[in-house]
């Protein structure tokens, strides 16, 4: 039976959750354990066994993005005719039909792309001086504001419920708001909020209305869950009509953006509200190394509040793989040098640039490592700074591709009619320029080519239980019809390129490399994080970015923003970047009256410039993975020489120097007592005993005695 294709591959948690029964079912998914495959599955699964039709479903997600990858998984499990789409493309869709009802005949008004232009005139209404930033700021409280249900008039109240920390005074941020809202009224036109809001007008206040969406549709799907505002509730309330056929999909410790109105409230409340519902825990996490996993829960095993009711502990399921590496730098400038240089090791060993990311808490930190990869030549692209469709560059690229239809033979291939129409603008395949900004724009063609060679080479889903599909059309003209869906759907392709981004706008991808950077406290957390639940969502925001990285990731901060500058402290967050161990601490009380200044100094990689946590690094001198330049002829010396002095004096080899302080020597080769008193476990005594046999066999020379 189909069903049972479905059924198969999936881990026990998952199938209980792909065959609960209907009505309200609750899942709560860790990070990569496979949420987007079981609620696709359990999709797939009632209408292939009959309990429900496609045309009735509606699943919702937070982007078009997740859309579109909900829509080709079902579509190849064979459930189509399923909507799936963001609260917002759902909404409008519903507006627009129902217009000639709702709105006397009227089209539905102009949407508003961006309130900024609009808040500015606002604000110069009310009397508050406002540049594009400060516009920017208004904007961000107007739409928490308006995604909350609060109005004008009841804003100075609840924003200081709320803790807000708004730009300018409550009461003048509600004069704002107010004149706002006027200007729109007189311009004919509506933001976001405005059209979710109608939806819900025309559902509460028109019973045909409300019939006729309900009759439509009677199953819904909402992903991430713990994301969901009380203005998208109460869309969903309405959708819903007091039925229960509800999956969500939600955790709560990737709850990271409540400062736009989002609460996590209703997924911890679902069970208790909804006696009836079924709770699925998914804690296999499929997507990252134990290694990854392992710190994951260790970071948010220590959060408090409501969000940690619900927390999970997840269990790696793949194989073992690299420690996590945590890196100190004297400053900021030293940091990015260091990330720019890994990035470019990793891309000579085979890793893709695009699997690649350096995520950050703020955007304001994405410029130095713009320079730092631009200046080591690593292509990258900046996610969340423009959108893909929306760039100059690709828009240009567009209007070249729709023009070339008319000048290009039937019978070329898809991937040269695009080629040769990009060349038309200027690109070049096989030479991408130097400099970060003119390299990001000629990737992003790049990716275009791509994407035809994807579309090219598959023509068609096959999807499960059908012996055939319908060949697509790979000509140009049919190629510009699947950008310009894309575009209108915001499913950008993937850039090749390294990801700069912030911890915001990688919620929801993954890589197989991450680089989190500028981990320093008053930056994670942020300053601006005061209250207990403030905090705790700081650290929500590191819970993402570590569960972003698949096999390889690299923490670090910079002890000052530039040099010279105040030390900062690392994160809070990080018990792995604690210096001492359990042991070690015990007894700080004592060292606290006797300091043990050779524990106290810091030793840095004498390589990239790292501050060395571990003692084997501490004693080579620098990173495990930073390159050595070990002096093989030398070792053998040392190695023959210690077990000669060993053998003399009656102790085993170690008691001499360890393995470890051997390569260390083999490594450095010491040629001053201050050089060998630098090696880590090497001592006065020690100096006194072997110095003179150590600088002998440096020099090249046999030592007079053993010792």
């Amino acid at each position: 039976m189909l069903s049972d294709a479905v059924l198969a591959g999936l881990d026990p948690e998952q199938r209980t959750a792909v065959t609960a029964p209907a009505g309200p079912v609750c899942i709560l998914a860790g990070a990569g354990t496979g949420k987007t495959r079981a609620i696709t599955h359990r999709i797939a699964y009632r209408t292939l066994t009959g309990e429900i039709s496609p045309r009735h479903v509606l699943a919702v997600t937070f982007t078009a993005r997740a859309a579109a990858e909900m829509r080709a998984r079902l579509g190849a499990l064979g459930a189509t005719g399923v909507q799936a789409r963001t609260f917002h493309a759902a909404a409008l869709r519903q507006l627009r039909y129902f217009a000639p009802r709702l709105l006397d005949g009227r089209a539905v008004p102009e949407l508003v792309e961006s309130k900024v232009r609009l808040i500015g005139l606002a604000a110069a209404k009310a009397g508050v001086r406002a540049d594009r930033t400060g516009a920017r700021d208004l904007a961000g409280e107007i739409e928490w504001a308006k995604s909350s249900l609060v109005e004008p008039a009841e804003y100075a109240v609840a924003a200081t419920k709320a803790h807000r920390e708004p730009p300018h005074e409550p009461a003048r941020v509600a004069e704002v708001f107010a004149a706002y809202e006027t200007l729109k009224r007189r311009q004919g036109v509506i933001d976001f909020e405005d059209m979710l809001r109608a939806v819900v007008w025309g559902i509460e206040e028109h019973a045909d209305v409300a019939d006729e969406i309900r009759a439509q549709y009677r199953h819904f799907v909402v992903d991430e869950y713990q994301d969901v505002n009380p203005l998208q509730q109460r869309l969903l309330d309405a959708w819903l009509g007091g039925r229960d056929d509800l999956t969500v999909v939600g955790d709560a410790s990737q709850t990271i953006y409540s400062f736009t109105g989002a609460t996590s409230g209703y997924l911890i409340d679902f069970a208790r509200q909804r006696r009836a519902a079924v709770v699925v825990r998914l804690v296999r996490d499929y997507r990252s190394t134990p290694q990854v996993v392992g710190l994951a829960n260790a970071v948010i095993r220590q959060a408090r509040g409501n969000e940690a009711r619900l927390r999970l502990e997840l269990v790696g399921q793949r194989p073992p793989g690299a420690e996590p590496e945590l890196k100190i730098f004297p400053d900021e400038a030293g940091e990015a040098a260091a990330v720019a240089r890994r990035c470019r090791e990793l891309i000579a060993a085979g890793t893709p640039a695009s699997e690649i990311a350096v995520l950050f808490r703020i955007n304001a930190q994405s410029e130095a490592y713009e320079e730092a990869l631009a200046e080591a030549q690593v292509p990258y692209m900046v996610r969340g700074a423009e959108r893909f469709f929306e760039r100059p560059e690709v828009r240009q690229a567009m209007i070249a591709l729709r023009a070339a239809v008319r000048s290009t033979p039937g019978e070329t291939p898809l991937v040269t009619a695009v080629v040769d129409a990009l060349a038309a603008t200027g690109w070049a395949r096989g030479q991408p320029p130097t400099g970060g900004a003119a390299r990001e724009q000629w990737e992003a063609l790049a990716a275009l080519v791509t994407l035809a060679e994807e579309y090219e080479k598959a023509p068609a889903l096959l999807p499960i239980g059908q012996a055939g599909a319908v060949q697509r059309d790979v000509t140009l003209s049919a190629f510009n019809d699947e950008l310009a869906r894309r575009a209108e759907q915001q499913h950008a392709p993937t850039l090749s390129g390294v990801t700069l981004a912030s911890l915001h706008a990688a919620k929801g991808l993954e890589w197989d490399a991450v680089f989190l950077v500028g981990l320093a406290d008053g930056t994670l957390p942020t300053t601006y994080a005061k209250t207990p639940d403030q905090l705790e969502e700081e650290r929500r925001l590191l819970y993402v970015g570590v569960t972003r990285a698949r096999e390889w990731l690299w923490l670090s901060y910079g002890q000052t923003r530039s040099g010279g500058g105040r030390a900062r402290r690392p994160c809070r967050f990080l018990p792995q970047l604690e210096r001492h161990s359990p042991t070690e601490r015990a007894g700080a009380a004592d060292r606290s009256r006797k300091p043990d200044r050779r524990r106290s100094q810091v030793s840095s990689c004498r390589i990239c410039g790292a501050t060395l946590l571990a003692g084997a690094d501490r004693k080579l001198g620098r990173c495990p993975t930073c390159p050595s330049d070990l002096d093989q002829d030398l070792l053998d010396r040392l190695t023959e020489w210690r077990s000669a002095t060993a053998a003399e004096l009656k102790v085993p080899a170690y008691v001499v120097f360890t393995d470890a302080t051997l390569v260390a020597l083999a490594e450095r080769r010491p040629s001053s007592p201050a050089e060998l008193l630098a090696i880590a476990g090497i001592g006065p005594r020690k100096l006194g005993q072997y110095g003179a046999a150590v600088f002998a066999l440096v020099g090249g020379t046999t030592p007079d005695t053993a010792s």
